[in-house]
């Protein structure tokens, strides 16, 4: 398995003529998520028994949509909780887990030191944590802002345009919301200062081509960071 985890500037929304679809899927439930905890870009939280299943369950829909083994490049955030979801979605779609590339420009919000802590502490000091508009999480004064999160996930997406075929992605909920705006060139949202489309379930992977997205199939999970 390889890593790229080099970091690259940002170069605003345009990233030039993308070539294939990308598949984006949001992992599946953790021990973090059921907990209630802020888990941000933590490396190793493992799947619950629901998590498992929102893998299956997006394994099918994708082995519904592509068939047996599919022209994809197997992309990964090096977490082990993207790590697990597409394990078992290769397996629906018989592909070699071991082919999968992986880059740390796709991992989740950093939450600097919030992370790890449960919601309901951290919003007892300090107030609401999510954006009541958006929905989107706000990391603690040391984490990282929204324009760090479309720099590197911009970059990524600069470094893969020209690649041959279709992409399957495994991330997060909030990187992934950011990456699935800068593809589809939506406005910043406002406080924010990047771009971000709404948030979706856990489990649930959607298709992008051109600028367009769509929805392959809306997960069980909840929802958070």
């Amino acid at each position: 398995m390889s890593t790229n985890a080099t970091k690259r500037p940002h170069q605003g929304q345009r990233h030039g003529q993308r070539r294939g679809r990308d598949f984006i899927a949001r992992h599946g439930e953790t021990v973090f998520n059921a907990a209630k905890r802020l888990q941000g870009d933590a490396p190793h939280t493992p799947l619950t028994h629901a998590g498992f299943a929102q893998a299956d369950e997006m394994g099918r829909a994708l082995r519904q949509e592509l068939g047996a083994k599919p022209a994809l490049t197997l992309w990964s955030s090096p977490t082990g909780r993207a790590l697990q979801t597409l394990a078992v979605i290769a397996e629906h779609l018989e592909l070699d887990w071991h082919d999968a590339r992986t880059d740390s420009r796709l991992v989740e919000i950093g939450m600097g030191s919030w992370g790890g802590r449960y919601y309901a502490d951290v919003i007892a000091e300090v107030g609401p944590v999510f954006d009541s508009t958006s929905g989107l999480l706000r990391s603690a004064p040391d984490g990282e802002v929204y324009p760090e999160i479309a720099a590197r996930v911009g970059g990524w997406a600069e470094d893969t345009a020209g690649d041959p075929g279709d992409r399957l992605v495994i991330m997060h909920g909030i990187s992934s919301r950011v990456l699935r705006g800068v593809l589809t060139f939506a406005p910043d949202i406002a406080g924010f200062d990047a771009p971000a489309l709404r948030g979706l379930p856990q489990g649930s992977v959607v298709e992008i081509h051109g600028d367009a997205e769509r929805i392959v199939h809306l997960g069980s999970g909840g929802g958070g960071a």
